[in-house]
């Protein structure tokens, strides 16, 4: 009897497919060639959080003294690489337990396509063969490396090694990449008392959509934390010798240090799958396909996350399980692939995250773009914590009220824009956020103040309060 499904990767995205799909009966099983909890588990979005935890606490202290907190704390990279172990290891624990609770089957080792309802796990003599009526692949990114560089143990390291083993010795560390990854790294490891030479190419998350407001606050943030100004340059060369890596850049720059890392984005798994054998092919990139139901070019098989792309990140596989699982059960009424709805979210020096169109996308796509904003520096909530830095900032129609976009800076922003992103209807948001029930003092109420603002600022005021 075959399985109704059978999920190739076991990050947040085939994690959650998982779950979903056992709580609604169906036959499930997951493979994974890996570690259990794929990337953001084990070398990702789970570590790095209780790293930047650590790094807010020791910037922190420069201000405690005026609030009545004495003393001095320093960093210890080794006890942090320590303490982000025990807190991956917990949370792979609860995972597995929880898939066994679900009576999901798991199967370790290399998961492969092999004809329609099929997936063969390993090979040779251990070989299993998986009957099943649908497939999701799953199979997320590995890091994307510059050219002609490749990882050398203890010298030149991806953020997965980071998390793999304990940091190498040194103090003297390179970090190349101006992205969310290299942005998020320059404060953590600065204030986990490394010496930083960052190689960035230009200013942080300048390919982002964050607003320039965004951008200069984080930029502020970053160098009021003693990270290293963002070299302009870019990373040439770099060779391993007994001194260290002696870095090369295109600017004719030269420097040696203890060990590099890379923070230089990633690249899709989509080799070794067995695609061929359903006629899937992926595209110059390495990215599967997908229509905007997730579905692949051979049916029964879906792709989501990273491995599909463009967004590349946790949040967006978890919202992608959730479609493909819907569409497998219900494909007389398949749901659309979410993109403009989840949320991005910086883990830096400040924190930022956002949603939806900026204003010029906005603008190119025939809306008028109305904006409502509300700042943290007369916050009763964000002035007794001492951290007054940022924003939020709402993207409407001008002429339906339509929610547009939407932005947070600010300690705790990647919490708060759920207020936004959790609205299932964009034609109600700015309503049921002028209507909310809020706690005082709180960061969250100042979304009220912004769609208010908004609506008084831009004539839709009788629209928000009187329904007209």
């Amino acid at each position: 009897m075959p399985l109704d499904l059978v999920i190739i990767g076991s990050g947040p995205g085939g994690y959650r497919a998982a779950v979903l799909a056992a709580l609604q009966g169906l036959q499930t099983a997951i493979v994974e060639k890996d570690v259990w909890g794929g990337c953001c588990l084990n070398r990702g979005c789970v570590p790095k959080k209780a790293w930047h935890d650590s790094a807010r606490l020791l910037a922190r202290q420069h201000h405690l003294a005026e609030r009545g907190v004495l003393g001095e704390l320093r960093p210890d990279l080794g006890r942090a690489w320590q303490h982000q172990r025990r807190v991956v290891e917990r949370v792979r624990e609860s995972y597995l337990d929880y898939l066994a609770h679900l009576k999901v089957a798991r199967h370790a080792g290399h998961g492969r396509l092999d004809g329609p309802g099929r997936v063969v796990v390993g090979g040779g003599e251990g070989e299993t063969v998986l009957e099943t009526r649908h497939v999701i692949l799953a199979t997320g990114a590995v890091p994307a490396l510059p050219a002609g560089l490749a990882p050398v143990p203890g010298r030149i390291l991806t953020t997965d090694d980071l998390f793999q083993a304990p940091p190498p010795p040194g103090r003297r560390v390179a970090l190349v990449g101006g992205g969310v990854i290299g942005t998020e790294f320059a404060f953590i490891l600065r204030q986990l008392g490394l010496d930083l030479l960052w190689i960035a190419g230009g200013a942080p998350l300048r390919a982002s959509d964050f607003s320039p407001s965004a951008r200069q606050a984080l930029a502020r943030a970053l160098r009021e934390s003693g990270a290293p100004e963002p070299l302009p340059a870019r990373l040439a060369e770099a060779r391993v010798g007994d001194e260290g890596v002696r870095l090369t850049l295109d600017d004719g720059g030269e420097h040696v240090v203890d060990w590099l890392l890379l923070g230089t984005g990633r690249r899709p798994v989509s080799t070794g799958l067995g695609l061929e054998t359903v006629g899937i092919a992926p595209d110059t990139d390495g990215f599967i396909p997908v229509d905007e139901y997730l579905r692949t070019s051979a049916p029964g098989v879906f792709a989501i996350g990273d491995c599909v792309g463009p967004a590349m990140t946790a949040n967006q596989a978890l919202a992608d399980a959730a479609v493909a699982v819907h569409n497998i059960r219900h494909p007389d009424r398949p749901r659309t692939r979410p993109l403009r709805e989840v949320p991005l979210a910086v883990y830096s020096a400040v924190e930022l995250a956002r949603l939806g169109l900026t204003e010029e996308q906005a603008e190119d796509e025939g809306f008028e773009p109305a904006v409502g904003f509300a700042a943290f520096a007369t916050d009763p909530k964000a002035l007794g914590e001492d951290d007054a830095e940022g924003y939020l900032r709402l993207l409407a129609d001008m002429d339906e009220g339509t929610l547009l976009g939407a932005e947070a800076v600010g300690h705790g922003a990647g919490e708060l824009i759920h207020l936004v992103s959790t609205r299932p209807d964009p034609e109600s948001v700015l309503r049921e956020l002028a209507h909310g029930r809020y706690n005082h003092p709180t960061r969250s109420e100042q979304w009220q103040n912004a769609a208010e603002t908004l609506a008084a600022k831009w004539g839709l005021a009788g629209w928000l309060w009187d329904g007209e």
